[in-house]
């Protein structure tokens, strides 16, 4: 039994935000891992006129590629792509869910002003190029328009109401340290996912890129655990 691994990076975002957590499983496996690029994303952000409906069929494409050459499906979503990734689980039959920093709620007001407070350290003691993520925000702000904001809340919005209808296995990974995903939005999945088997990881370390987090390499391997499981 070949199994296939959908991976859906986030709002702004490119395949690189779960880059890590690709390596890992290639690493340790020799499933078929794909990870689309959603229209408008990736290098060079052109969002202009890009819909809901437009990310949502690049997943789905991609989904139905991997089901060509794999048996078992597990997917994959990152912040937004994790609200794509819940819509896939609703329309198709697959194994396993994973969502990472999956964006049901999002902008925590609290942690957004830890990180200002860090950048604003590091721009006085002259760190500044080492601070990405501000950088990285900073590029996300300039080349965001309003329109496709407003396409992200319809992400949110069409998914919100179909929580209970989701009844594959799911796994829950949140970083407690997310500025842009509050943690209460992986509780509210929690609750609300109509899964049996579930399962949640806590981040102690993990900002928004949850991949990158300092301590990915436990939760990497408490994940592919449950990623394995069913194959016994």
């Amino acid at each position: 039994m070949k199994t296939g691994v959908l991976c859906i990076h986030g709002f702004t975002g490119g395949p690189f935000e779960v880059e890590p957590f690709v390596d890992f499983l290639n690493e340790q496996t020799d499933w078929i891992v794909e990870i689309p690029t959603l229209p408008g994303h990736g290098e060079k952000l052109a969002l202009k006129r890009m819909s809901a409906e437009s990310w949502m069929m690049e997943a789905e494409l991609a989904l139905k590629r991997l089901k060509k050459s794999a048996d078992r499906i597990i997917v994959v979503g990152f912040s937004m792509g994790g609200l794509i990734a819940m819509y896939l689980a609703m329309r198709y039959k697959i194994d396993r869910l994973v969502l990472l920093s999956a964006a049901a709620k999002y902008i925590s007001p609290a942690q957004i002003l830890k990180e200002v407070q860090e950048a604003l350290k590091d721009i006085v003691s002259g760190k500044i190029a080492e601070n990405a993520p501000l950088h990285l925000y900073q590029y996300k702000l300039t080349n965001t328009p309003v329109s496709s904001a407003i396409e992200f809340l319809r992400v949110v919005k069409m998914v919100e109401p179909y929580y209970s209808k989701i009844t594959v296995p799911v796994c829950i990974v949140q970083g407690n340290r997310d500025s842009i995903v509050p943690a209460s939005a992986a509780d509210f999945i929690y609750n609300h996912i109509g899964a049996v088997e579930k399962q949640m990881i806590r981040s102690e370390l993990g900002k928004h890129l949850i991949c990158y987090s300092e301590d990915r390499e436990e939760w990497f391997e408490d994940v592919f655990e449950f990623m394995n499981r069913g194959l016994e």
